[in-house]
């Protein structure tokens, strides 16, 4: 069975408030200058942590304002040095355009001139070779003629001067007969 005094101070809040009042009074009385203490301690960690962080916060504003300060001047000089070399490099493609067309322009100039030169060349050779061709179609008619005349010639020399087939063998009877010593000459 309950006690009274338990089931009194269940029922009646005053009683209960007394009674934590009481507690709180005991636990300060135990623990209250220790607590007091880590009280005094935990604001101060709080402080500094309070200040550290807001060092750290101002350190790494400081930090990366410059870092942004850095990266944005290095930004603008790898722009204008891109720009630069984007102008120099259309300055030197520019100018490689104009060495080209001028080249092209040298070139089909000296190939119209060798192109003259060839078919010049070609129409004196032609006329060089119709020369020459001429000079010993002539040259070979001429000698024909010569070589013409001189068998002519040589055809009525021989015409005059071979013996005729009765003559040679008149010729070659007395020669026999000579050899044999039967020829005899007639007397006058």
């Amino acid at each position: 069975m309950a006690s009274p005094a338990k089931s009194h101070s269940n029922n009646n809040p005053e009683v209960e408030a007394h009674e934590g009042a009481n507690v709180d009074k005991i636990r300060d009385i135990l623990f209250g200058s220790q607590m007091r203490d880590y009280d005094k301690r935990f604001g101060r960690l709080e402080d500094r942590l309070i200040k550290d962080a807001e060092s750290l916060r101002e350190e790494m504003k400081k930090r990366f304002e410059t870092l942004e300060a850095f990266v944005q001047k290095e930004l603008e000089s790898l722009g204008l040095r891109l720009k630069t070399e984007k102008s120099e490099r259309a300055e030197s493609v520019k100018e490689l355009g104009v060495q080209l067309r001028d080249s092209s322009k040298a070139f089909d100039k000296r190939l119209g001139s060798l192109d003259d030169q060839l078919s010049g060349d070609t129409a004196e050779l032609r006329a060089r070779i119709l020369e020459q061709s001429k000079a010993l179609t002539s040259e070979i008619a001429e000698k024909s003629r010569e070589v013409k005349r001189l068998l002519d010639t040589e055809v009525e020399t021989l015409r005059t001067d071979k013996a005729d087939r009765e003559g040679l063998g008149d010729l070659f009877t007395e020669f026999g007969l000579r050899l044999k010593n039967e020829f005899n000459l007639p007397e006058k």
